[in-house]
């Protein structure tokens, strides 16, 4: 398993790769698509800043951006963050914290400095605890994202798979994803296999989801999804964890999840998903932005919608 100090290492290692902040800017012009550049803490749970443009500017960068939004502290060379509105990096109560982002929901695999911005795009910073995962592949909270812009400007294919493809359920995610704008979709039956160069969103009860090799990484917890929270073994408990891994409730009959990781080759894989058919409703009708916007993963119990990670436990 990954330690926190190989961890570190791969993160100093994308430092020294980068370009430094001064590149990447150009002469000023201006593109089309509104960009919105999100900062929050406490994986969303504290919003510090949240602003939008009209449009990035040509071959402007993610950490160019934040600068012209924010104050920013850098270090080695102006690639790595460090400190964004006063708000630093490193060590709380001995735990380590630093700045992650991500953009259009998918956590980014360089340097700040070097990724490019797109028409559309949402660039979304959190500073949080990474003890209980060193990745969180994707999140909700960016929605409609990244089902219109996709990801390095391209769009990427959208696949509904459902356990019941003549489902209500199913029928509800492609009339959510609609009305949120993702005009072109395809719907198949539940696969349980890993797709490369497409957005997979599996709908059904976990007993049924818990099959498929990327779905199962979240009854494994979230050094392996990236998501805080987890399904018992027989699906009928979801357990919301904190954001130290540890639980901070359990839910049990008409509990529902919304939740992101990725496959193996990194592209997206939404969860749409419960302990019955109450719960798995109960989540298909949360995909709307109201809902799931600021929040890396969402539960749902009682019809109402539980942040996860979750440090407010009754």
């Amino acid at each position: 398993m990954t330690s926190r100090r190989a961890r570190l290492a791969l993160l100093l290692a994308a430092v020294v790769a980068v370009a430094p902040a001064g590149c990447g800017l150009g002469a000023g012009e201006e593109g089309s698509g509104e960009v919105r550049v999100r900062v929050s803490e406490g994986f969303g749970a504290e919003r510090v800043s949240d602003r939008s443009y009209a449009g990035a500017r040509k071959d402007e960068t993610v950490l160019r951006l934040l600068e012209r939004s924010n104050d920013v502290e850098t270090r080695f060379g102006g690639g790595f963050v460090q400190a964004i509105e006063g708000r630093a990096g490193g060590r709380e109560q001995g735990r380590r914290v630093d700045w992650f982002y991500y953009v259009n929901g998918i956590e980014a695999g360089v340097g700040a400095a070097e990724r490019r911005l797109h028409a559309g795009d949402r660039v979304w910073w959190d500073l949080h605890d990474w003890g209980a995962a060193m990745r969180v592949p994707a999140v909700v909270g960016s929605f409609p994202e990244p089902f219109i812009s996709g990801a390095e400007g391209k769009r990427i294919p959208v696949r509904i798979e459902c356990a019941d493809i003549k489902g209500r359920e199913c029928d509800e995610v492609v009339e959510r994803l609609e009305k949120a704008g993702v005009k072109r979709t395809s719907r198949a039956i539940l696969s349980q296999f890993e797709q490369g160069e497409v957005l997979r969103v599996l709908v059904g009860r976990w007993e049924q989801l818990r099959l498929d090799p990327v779905a199962s990484r979240i009854g494994r917890g979230p050094q392996q999804s990236g998501v805080y929270a987890r399904f018992d073994k027989s699906g009928r408990r979801l357990d919301v964890l904190d954001p130290q891994g540890r639980v901070a409730r359990s839910l049990g009959a008409g509990a529902g999840l919304v939740a992101a990781t990725a496959s193996s080759e990194g592209s997206p894989v939404w969860v749409v998903t419960g302990t019955d058919v109450v719960g798995l409703a109960a989540a298909a009708a949360a995909l709307e932005t109201s809902v799931l916007d600021g929040r890396f993963a969402v539960a749902i119990e009682n019809g109402q919608p539980i942040r996860v990670p979750d440090d407010e436990a009754p």
